[in-house]
């Protein structure tokens, strides 16, 4: 999948969230989200794109989520 399609899904799911009243609450909703929707290459893929400098295409929220929650949202390394 590509970082267009990831970025408008993100944006997507995020305006849902978003909406929600309680903006902290929302944030973690969305993050847990991603964690058991999105497999682990979407996220690599996701966080890969804003590391690039491509976090202007996400809309606030999403981008504040993904940078305030990165340790909950991104893979982590598989140990050996």
């Amino acid at each position: 999948m590509n970082a267009t399609q990831l970025i408008k899904m993100a944006n997507q799911i995020g305006a849902f969230f978003a909406s929600q009243p309680n903006p902290e609450q929302a944030r973690e909703e969305f993050a847990q989200h991603l964690r058991r929707q999105w497999d682990p290459q979407m996220r690599t893929a996701l966080y890969a794109h804003v590391d690039a400098g491509g976090g202007e295409d996400l809309s606030e929220f999403v981008l504040a989520t993904l940078q305030g929650l990165r340790g909950q949202i991104e893979p982590t390394a598989k140990r050996a």
